[in-house]
């Protein structure tokens, strides 16, 4: 049995999916188990913390592995101590969030340590985005839009990659969902203050959530959570949406913010699939309606499909690909570094 390891890091923990490859050489993979760890990777100074992530990821393995009745006494031998005793993986694939910007840790210190801790030289380091798009077109050209607090949107021709937004709520993330709470709170504020471009629907909502609108400002700029507190009034834009120009008018711009990054990432070709991925899109109509109207003017060419798994089945996916030599996505040394190409 071939197995490979697809883990999924972001700001509400770690995921780890065991797969293991078809025997007839293809890059298919089988989920075979999968656990949880709900404490996030720490980021410090020096970025995402490599020692942590190993410290979580080694013992996950060693579960995985004892779920799928895999003997954990392995077939390398080596020293037990040093993870010899596990059984051998033929890739592993981690997808995080920051791995862009704040992965240069990881990039550094995990390649010999997953070699020496579970013989692992197949190895793949992926922002989130990477892994959002793998999960939701596989490799084929296109464009992933991944919205949830935040919003980025990722193309690829499979030559390079485009990245537009993912630049974090005070510069970007526009049409994200921090975006949209930030929008429709700033609107409760105007209602409450008199101001043109108010809605009294807004604030009733915000006061509801918050409390008292003076109130507002102590509560959230000491808040370190910030953008995912701004993201959890995004629901209610949206409801209000249903009725309520302002808020109808927040989540269209929205909409128009989301297609403008699709559109600049899209291949130039004459045909462009775009997949939505994220929890933002569970809004649903509200923001859907507007959202392929807007899709619809600015990439007539395209066609919206639906994402076919979730970023952990892409890390997945990415490391069956890479374990059997079937690794098409474009190399990067920031969204896709793969460190280690040859056989292991």
């Amino acid at each position: 049995m071939s197995w490979v390891l697809g883990v999924d890091s972001g700001g509400s923990g770690l995921r780890f999916a065991l797969g293991s490859t078809a025997s007839d050489g293809t890059s298919a993979v089988t989920t075979v188990a999968t656990t949880v760890s709900t404490e996030p990777v720490r980021t410090g100074p020096s970025g995402i913390d490599a020692g942590q992530l190993l410290a979580r990821l080694l013992p996950a393995v060693d579960t995985l592995l004892a779920e799928a009745g895999a003997d954990p006494g392995g077939d390398r031998g080596g020293d037990p101590g040093a993870g010899g005793g596990r059984s051998t993986l033929s890739a592993v694939a981690i997808g995080a969030a920051g791995m862009a910007t704040l992965g240069d840790g990881l990039r550094a210190e995990l390649p010999s340590a997953l070699e020496r801790s579970l013989g692992v030289r197949r190895l793949a380091l992926a922002a989130d985005a990477v892994t959002a798009y793998a999960g939701a077109l596989g490799q084929r050209p296109g464009v992933v839009v991944a919205a949830g607090t935040g919003m980025i949107a990722l193309g690829t021709d499979l030559t390079g990659w485009q990245r537009a937004d993912g630049w974090g709520h005070l510069l970007g993330d526009c049409g994200g969902g921090a975006w949209i709470g930030r929008a429709g709170l700033e609107a409760a504020m105007r209602a409450y203050d008199g101001r043109r471009g108010g809605s009294p629907a807004l604030l009733s909502r915000m006061e509801a959530v918050f409390g008292p609108a003076p109130e507002l400002p102590g509560l959230l700029y000491p808040r370190t959570d910030r953008p995912a507190v701004l993201a959890s009034f995004a629901p209610e834009v949206a409801r209000c949406a249903v009725g309520d120009p302002v808020a109808e008018g927040i989540v269209s711009t929205a909409a128009r913010h989301i297609a403008e990054a699709a559109a600049a990432v899209c291949p130039p070709s004459s045909a462009c699939e775009v997949a939505l991925t994220g929890g933002l899109f569970g809004l649903g109509d509200p923001l859907l309606v507007p959202l392929r109207a807007e899709l619809a003017g600015q990439l007539p060419h395209a066609t919206t499909v639906s994402a076919a798994a979730d970023p952990l089945g892409g890390a997945l996916l990415i490391a069956g690909a890479l374990a059997t030599n079937a690794l098409r996505l474009p190399y990067d040394a920031r969204l896709l570094n793969v460190p280690t190409e040859q056989d292991g």
